[in-house]
């Protein structure tokens, strides 16, 4: 079974994986690819992270692995987002023999992609930062992108996001610094796994676009530089979020409020921010926590030099 998984996965055209720390730019990044006229990426999934956890093969691991997506996660489920009507996914879940959550995984991808006429898809999923390893082993075809951009920048960007992790700054370090170090360490153990900060993308997108499509073997297209022409549309799927017994988590126009920005082009002047908007004790608490991961990416430090820890 092993040999028929891997022969399974050489067929596969390379995937790419957009990882990084919310509010990184991976909405973005994930808008530029999809703009590709082959490619397709949906919103996020989240539920690659419980995949590995459904081993083997078999008539019974397909039905778990068919709850087990659609219905995550458990607290919220995000099924509709992905407009895949869930019975015709367990129809084409049933032709799959013999069925391997990979498959099921390729399935899922194939049939959102295919809602749009297009033969390749991919991923944007920020959490996945942690579960690189996971992925790889599921599908081997796997490209992973990390975007990095400022923690002290995307600590601005978080305050107000339903998603937050709070407002108290050591804590939005710490959360920066976690999922960087996450995907960084993860990354070094993988084949194919390509680094991009998010300044340089939006300083200069087409030549780290050219970058990115290199590393995923797509052709460069103009349609990726003229991605907020359809923005709001893609972006249109994203519905409410609702909690398991029926509560609003997020509303869809809350949803859509936060990504209000990827309808314009990449905007340098969100460069360095966090200058203006984090008081200096602010900025040299962060630097403490999360200084010697920011100097490993080349972002400026204000702290004195005994402040800076060996790097990662």
């Amino acid at each position: 079974m092993l040999l028929l998984h891997r022969l399974r996965a050489r067929r596969q055209a390379p995937m790419p994986f957009i990882v990084g720390a919310p509010r990184s730019g991976t909405t973005m990044l994930r808008l530029m690819l999809d703009a590709h006229p082959e490619l397709a990426i949906p919103p996020e999934t989240g539920f690659l992270q419980i995949v590995p956890e459904l081993r083997g093969w078999g008539d019974a691991l397909r039905e778990r692995f068919f709850q087990a997506v659609t219905t995550f996660p458990a607290n919220a489920p995000a099924w509709e987002d992905f407009q895949i009507p869930a019975e015709e996914f367990r129809a084409r879940l049933a032709g799959i023999r013999p069925f391997h959550a990979a498959d099921g995984v390729r399935l899922f991808y194939r049939m959102y992609a295919a809602r749009f006429g297009k033969p390749r898809w991919g991923d944007k999923t920020p959490l996945y930062s942690r579960h690189l390893l996971d992925i790889r082993k599921l599908l081997p075809e796997a490209r992973f992108i990390h975007l990095v951009r400022d923690g002290r920048d995307i600590a601005v960007s978080l305050r107000e996001r339903w998603f937050s992790p709070g407002r108290d700054i050591a804590v939005q370090a710490a959360f920066w610094r976690d999922h960087v170090a996450a995907a960084r360490d993860q990354g070094r153990a993988c084949p194919h796994f390509l680094e991009v900060r998010f300044e340089d993308l939006v300083r200069d997108p087409e030549t780290v676009l050219g970058r990115i499509c290199d590393f995923t073997g797509l052709e460069l297209r103009p349609e990726m530089l003229l991605y907020p022409q359809r923005a709001a549309r893609r972006l249109e799927e994203h519905g409410a979020r609702h909690t398991a017994d029926g509560a609003v988590l997020a509303s869809r126009e809350e949803r859509l409020r936060q990504q209000a920005h990827t309808h314009r082009s990449p905007d340098p002047a969100k460069i360095g921010v966090w200058r203006r908007e984090l008081s200096a004790e602010e900025a040299r608490i962060f630097e403490e926590i999360a200084g010697g991961l920011l100097a490993a990416y080349s972002y400026h430090l204000d702290v004195k030099k005994e402040l800076r820890r060996a790097l990662p």
